[in-house]
């Protein structure tokens, strides 16, 4: 019999897109078992993060990815050495953006910083969004005028 090999990764998984789906993919191809843990709102606040989609619905997309074994949640930094410990993880990936951060956790198992998907981020879509409050009402009159003859002239 062999050793089952382990992962674990973090996450807050706001607004679900490719670049996490990648990366727990990624993450998954490192081992046999991949635990994700979710970070709750609660912990979320502490960051100085707000989410759009609150734990219980984050941690149900991600649990119901195929690449995802197990989620937990995320309530503090401090869980992570206790996690590692507990569920007898092999290798922490985290993505590349937080490269150094973690390194004291490779004294209890392998860590790795996987590339970010280029071009899209939680952080990106929310400025997004958000740049679409910012519309005034008459810019966004004229660009559903626009909008409006464009579908006419295709009809």
């Amino acid at each position: 019999m062999t050793n089952k090999r382990t992962v674990i990764t973090y996450g807050t998984f706001d607004l679900f897109h490719v670049g996490h789906l990648r990366l727990l993919k990624r993450a998954r191809e490192l081992g046999d078992y991949l635990i994700v843990g979710v970070s709750t709102d609660q912990f979320n606040a502490i960051k100085g993060k707000k989410t759009i989609i609150p734990y219980d619905q984050r941690a149900e997309i991600v649990q119901s990815i195929r690449y995802v074994d197990q989620v937990i949640p995320e309530q503090s930094w401090e869980q992570k050495v206790e996690d590692i410990q507990k569920f007898n993880i092999d290798l922490l990936v985290m993505g590349e953006d937080w490269k150094g951060k973690f390194d004291d956790l490779k004294a209890y198992c392998e860590v790795v910083y996987l590339p970010r998907t280029q071009g899209v981020s939680s952080s990106r879509l929310k400025n997004s969004l958000k740049g679409l409050l910012d519309i005034s009402p008459v810019k966004l009159r004229e660009a559903i005028e626009v909008l409006q003859q464009i579908l006419n002239d295709l009809e």
